[in-house]
């Protein structure tokens, strides 16, 4: 499993939202500045996040960008799995098991390719949203504080 660049900015994108979650909608340009996204890549992703109803936008002078649903409802899996395909090396689990059933030779290497797709799987299906952020803080400021706690003395 690869994330891919893009996958890496919806995430970074939904987590920004779920920092401001009802506090109404955010432009893009704020979102952009806020993670340090390209604006116009950013506008494909969200376009991508909306159509799939991770978020919602609205329009006028107030519109922008909101999460559609709480962010402890938006599970990392559904985001990776929209933005960047299966989780899995080899197309999805099915795909797998199907090549462990025909490929006798090879079988053990497909099941450590299952294994290793499963707990991808399981932890990205039990991580929402909600248990990476933390509420309020802009990720520049997070950025920040994790610069000073990793300092040497």
């Amino acid at each position: 499993m690869k994330i891919s660049q893009k996958g890496l900015y919806a995430l970074q994108a939904t987590m920004m939202l779920a920092r401001h979650y009802q506090q109404g909608a955010i432009k893009i340009r704020d979102i952009a500045y806020e993670e340090d996204l390209p604006e116009k890549f950013l506008e494909l992703i969200l376009l991508e996040l909306k159509n799939a109803r991770i978020v919602e936008s609205a329009r006028g002078a107030k519109g922008g960008y909101q999460l559609r649903r709480p962010p402890s409802e938006i599970r990392l899996s559904e985001i990776v799995r929209l933005v960047d395909g299966p989780l899995a090396p080899f197309g999805d689990a099915g795909q797998l098991r199907t090549l462990i059933d025909r490929d006798a030779e090879h079988r053990a290497l497909y099941q450590v390719f299952l294994q290793v797709r499963d707990a991808a799987a399981q932890i990205l299906e039990n991580t929402t949203i909600a248990d990476i952020i933390k509420p309020g803080t802009p990720a520049k400021d997070q950025k920040k504080q994790r610069g000073r706690n990793n300092t040497v003395n």
